[in-house]
């Protein structure tokens, strides 16, 4: 009965001391920089990581370790898997590789933001006003707007070379909301 008892004792001690161990991983992943993330995520799951998000790699980092200490998924988990992978649509091309800069390191690479301005209408369009006996014709470009044969970053940059002063580009070109106070 001593035997059992001890026996016992001696596995919760290794249980605290493994959950004292994964603690103060987790600690010291949080305590990393981006870039060490990264590196850390290539030495735990073997491969590059695309993502540059501290806290996504910190909690990906902590599954793996913890995957790795208590066995990862069990049979049952992993046939439904399979499962639910045969039942997807899968991808039909690879994945691009990751950028690096020059020091050989990968980089992560975030498109630049969609206009999400209602005022401002969609590219292709050409904007018209009359000022002072003249017609203003501006095209609306993805990334900003042409006027004679000029590229503008803004409407009121534009507003500007018509006028001679500031003028909110919106305003001069009649782009209001309605509806705003």
């Amino acid at each position: 009965m001593d035997h059992v008892v001890n026996a016992s004792r001696e596995a919760e001690k290794e249980m605290n001391v493994a959950v004292n161990d994964m603690k103060s991983q987790l600690a010291a992943l949080r305590r990393m920089t981006p870039a060490e993330l990264r590196d850390k995520y290539q030495v735990v799951f073997g491969e590059p990581t695309r993502s540059g998000n501290k806290e996504f790699l910190v909690k990906r980092i902590a599954w793996r370790i913890h995957a790795l200490a208590e066995g990862g998924l069990s049979e049952r988990a992993k046939r439904r898997a399979e499962e639910l992978a045969r039942d997807a649509d899968l991808r039909t091309t690879i994945p691009r590789p990751p950028k690096s800069d020059a020091t050989g390191r990968s980089v992560a690479v975030v498109p630049a933001p969609v206009s999400t301005n209602r005022r401002l209408p969609i590219p292709g369009t050409t904007l018209t006003r009359e000022y002072r006996g003249r017609t203003i014709e501006v095209t609306v470009l993805p990334k900003g707007f042409e006027y004679e044969g000029e590229m503008y970053r803004s409407l009121s940059a534009v507003a500007k070379a018509v006028t001679g002063s500031h003028w909110n580009g919106y305003l001069f070109f009649g782009l209001t909301d309605g509806d705003a106070k």
